[in-house]
């Protein structure tokens, strides 16, 4: 099947979504993005030349690549246009938004249209459940930010055909990506074991054993490339509690998956991180 993919849907124009798209295009891919949103449209071709611009300027790119690149990514608020061989959703990890998104894009498109999802926490079972030809959802999760992070999971519901699943990790293996196969289990490999990272480090903060800098310098000489409180700005604080929240519903409410209050009270109050200007860091 791999060879008959020439166009490449995505849906969900945010930064993984965008991230996304400039791979494919990349790798010489017919790239459609996807976003009801004008605004988040506009930015994601912005945010995809600047990456590429950067990257040129590296010299990791030609002149001439960028501009392949950005010819073969179009933009659109339309959802009926978003017929493709693979459909991947990067939209907010919610369960009933990504399988009513997936039933909408099921009805135009063949019933061998792949329909991939990127979520971080969702079991694809859950979300295959009740779209037409559940054989054909798999996961394929990318990592922030998708354009330079290497690592892919590959996904397998409990109704994914072997065909697709060998068709996907032969697509992660041509867009130059690392391939890594996950069973389908709440938060899969990379998740599951990261989550405690900010887990852990919000309830030292909430039981006031040391500020936030402190334990950002303290993991970050014991050897990781970002604290805790630095990566949560980086990722997005509303996104991170969004697929903690997804993991603690998943295992069941057990307790050592319970979101915090403190990053609670950040997302109620927007301080996102990074792109919203303020999260546990001032960046204005």
């Amino acid at each position: 099947m791999i060879d008959h993919i020439k166009t490449i849907a995505v849906a969900g124009a945010g930064a993984m979504g965008a991230g996304i798209a400039q791979i494919f295009a990349q790798a010489g891919y017919t790239v459609i993005l996807f976003d009801l949103n004008p605004a988040q449209l506009d930015k994601a071709k912005t945010d995809i030349a600047a990456n590429l611009s950067g990257a040129v300027s590296k010299g990791k790119l030609t002149e001439q690549a960028k501009i392949d690149t950005i010819a073969k990514i179009s933009y659109t608020g339309e959802i009926n246009t978003l017929f493709a061989e693979v459909v991947i959703e990067a939209i907010v990890e919610k369960l009933e938004a990504k399988k009513d998104l997936f039933k909408k894009i099921a009805e135009i498109n063949l019933p061998t249209t792949i329909l991939a999802s990127n979520t971080s926490s969702i079991p694809i079972t859950q979300i295959a459940a009740g779209i037409s030809n559940p054989g054909r959802v798999v996961g394929m999760h990318f990592f922030n930010p998708a354009h330079i992070m290497k690592l892919v999971e590959v996904i397998s519901g409990a109704e994914t055909s072997a065909e697709v699943t060998e068709t996907m990790k032969a697509l992660t293996i041509r867009i130059g990506k690392t391939l890594v196969v996950a069973k389908d289990s709440p938060g899969f490999i990379v998740n599951r074991v990261a989550r405690h990272y900010y887990v852990e480090s919000l309830r030292m903060l909430e039981e006031r054993v040391a500020p936030f800098e402190t334990v950002d310098v303290l993991m970050e000489s014991a050897g990781f490339r970002m604290g805790p409180f630095t990566l949560m700005d980086a990722v997005g604080n509303d996104i991170n509690f969004a697929v903690t929240s997804s993991l603690y519903n998943s295992f069941h409410q057990e307790a050592k998956f319970r979101p915090s209050r403190i990053q609670q009270q950040k997302v109620d109050a927007g301080h996102f991180g990074k792109k919203s200007g303020k999260g546990f860091y001032n960046y204005s």
